[in-house]
């Protein structure tokens, strides 16, 4: 009679067994599934995160009064020589000498040799003019692109004149390049020589490129000229209820955009313009009325 009761205490206690470990997995699982569940709901909002930054950068860029709006879209340039892209940048980056105290040769200069003088594979695709990769922080739009290492994260922007404020951004808000500021605007040399030692390139000769170009193309006259604020005023015909501009050498698309207060979008659109190229004698329509000069 004592044997049977003993098997049967030791069934039921096999059953509890089995059941407290079916209860154990079933736990175990659906803390599984809820992580995977967490995991899988944190990428979604990165992913969307990601997206959505390209219209985030905008937003930043629209706010900046001293840029024209940029209205989302990318613009291609048609660059053929490097005296084009001097030609087309150069007030560009005497702009931006005047707003952050960066000669505006050593921002020609790396424009030119960063970008291939605007026909590189990364400056056609991204409009990014100097090879800034996306690094920590970044919320604007963004391609991949082979350089030391393969597939790296370049930022990329609508227009070239994003790209050289931000060039203008990235060398005023990080430390390392504070030593910079300490030489005069004028002195190139020095310039190429500290782009170097703090480590914006890896190429050994890096300066000596940057001041070869500088000094081949005469780029240090618009260093010397930034100050000047003289203007031809004989570049604005008024017509009725219209204001038009005629084309000189060294007029660019941004140049006038910042002169007439229009953005660059606009004037495209105002003058049936498919790219940024202008030609000398060119006549422009860039206000609806008139101007005072």
């Amino acid at each position: 009679m004592f044997k049977p009761k003993k098997i049967e205490l030791n069934f039921i206690l096999r059953r509890k067994i089995v059941i407290l470990f079916l209860l154990l997995v079933g736990v175990v699982g659906c803390k599984s599934k809820k992580s995977l569940s967490d995991k899988n709901r944190t990428q979604q909002v990165q992913a969307e995160s990601r997206r959505g930054q390209g219209t985030s950068s905008r937003a930043a860029a629209n706010r900046d009064p001293s840029m024209p709006e940029d209205s989302g879209e990318f613009v291609k340039f048609r660059i053929e020589t490097i005296d084009e892209y001097i030609a087309t940048f150069s007030e560009i980056a005497q702009l931006e000498m005047k707003a952050y105290g960066i000669p505006a040769s050593i921002t020609l200069a790396q424009g030119l040799l960063e970008s291939g003088y605007g026909k590189g594979e990364l400056a056609m695709k991204t409009n990014n003019h100097f090879g800034i990769k996306c690094h920590t922080g970044w919320q604007g739009d963004y391609d991949f692109h082979d350089d030391d290492a393969k597939g790296e994260c370049f930022r990329k922007y609508n227009h070239p004149m994003y790209s050289f404020r931000d060039h203008s951004i990235f060398l005023t808000t990080r430390s390392r390049y504070a030593f910079l500021f300490d030489y005069k605007v004028t002195d190139y040399r020095k310039w190429a020589h500290g782009l170097r030692k703090a480590g914006y390139a890896t190429d050994k000769r890096y300066p000596q490129k940057l001041i070869y170009l500088i000094e081949k193309h005469q780029l240090y006259k618009y260093d010397g000229g930034v100050l000047d604020t003289g203007q031809d005023e004989d570049r604005v015909v008024l017509t009725e209820g219209e204001a038009v501009h005629i084309v000189k050498k060294g007029d660019t698309l941004y140049s006038l955009s910042k002169r007439y207060y229009v953005s660059v979008d606009e004037l495209m659109r105002m003058n049936n313009l498919r790219d940024s190229g202008l030609s000398i004698g060119q006549k422009l329509l860039v206000k609806s009325t008139s101007v005072n000069r």
